[in-house]
């Protein structure tokens, strides 16, 4: 069993509009029922916008606490206030009340409180899915606005992937990642065999694909790039190719834009299938082609 994953240096740069047809395409051929389908952009997931799933299941996902104040007993005497160095404490209805969103959950108040009326609870922070798609499972989840540990829900994704594909023999995990450098994409890139950077020809889209690309090297990560909207800046896209060839790393496509990428979102559907014949939809098999040979091996 091996991990695809698909990263960008930021977002914007069509990469879950890659991935899904990704999927598409591996249900088309011989990997049809040998794929897991992961969204571990879980901070934005929207791989399941366009590939429709169907719940099966639904997992509360914990992380981080969150301080209580016991009213029945606190005195009042506003001694967190004064330690909360995030000024998640207030006084309000004649009691004091903690902030959810700007607690950090140090539990310096709990150490503070003179009545011991303050505890540290877990709360639920995000949501985990096991659906089915019309191109196989997919693992996917939801972190709730201003939560924290997302790399820790990214990880449970994953793994909760990983396990399925291994129960069931399955060949191929196709991981839509999350856009940046952060923990969250570190989160995603362990344990994968290959990396697919989809890039864009603009001054920050090539910028961040430099640090995505350093960031798949520190870990031991063979990446492919291919780049998307390829034709709106010529120069940008010949920089890419030029640092690519100067850097041994293997290009895979140069994508074209094509209002037919934005008709098919519009529709929920990847724009392979949506339109086969489409310029992107070709360029996009042809990238599908190359990233198959490359973990079977065909391709050093």
């Amino acid at each position: 069993m091996k991990q695809l994953i698909i990263l960008s240096g930021k977002g914007g740069t069509g990469k879950t509009s890659i991935g899904s047809a990704l999927a598409h395409l591996a249900s088309q051929g011989s990997m049809n029922n040998q794929v897991i389908l992961a969204d571990a952009d879980v901070d934005a997931a929207n791989l399941e916008l366009v590939l429709r799933p169907k719940i099966l299941e639904e997992q509360e996902f914990t992380g981080g606490k969150l301080a209580i104040i016991d009213q029945s007993t606190c005195a009042s005497c506003g001694d967190c206030v004064d330690i909360c160095r995030f000024d998640a404490i207030n006084y309000s209805d004649g009691q004091y009340v903690v902030d959810p969103i700007a607690c950090d959950g140090c539990a310096a108040c709990v150490y503070q409180c003179p009545t011991e009326s303050i505890q540290m609870h877990e709360q639920v922070v995000g949501k985990l899915y096991f659906s089915e798609s019309r191109y196989g499972p997919l693992y996917h989840a939801n972190l709730f606005p201003g939560a924290d540990n997302s790399g820790k829900l990214v990880t449970l994704v994953k793994q909760r992937a990983r396990l399925q594909a291994l129960d069931e023999d399955r060949k191929l995990v196709i991981v839509d990642g999350p856009p940046g450098i952060g923990c969250p994409v570190i989160s995603a890139i362990s344990g994968a065999n290959l990396a697919l950077i989809v890039s864009e020809p603009t001054v920050a889209g090539v910028h961040d694909m430099y640090r995505a690309l350093e960031t798949v090297k520190h870990f031991g990560v063979k990446a492919l790039v291919c780049i998307n909207k390829a034709d709106v800046y010529p120069d940008g896209t010949d920089e890419i190719e030029s640092f690519c060839n100067d850097n041994e790393i293997q290009m895979v496509g140069r994508i074209p834009y094509d209002q037919t990428v934005t008709s098919a979102m519009v529709q929920g559907e990847p724009v392979t299938e949506f339109s086969p014949d489409a310029p992107a939809s070709i360029a996009i098999q042809l990238v599908w082609k190359q990233v198959l040979n490359t973990l079977e091996g065909k391709v050093s």
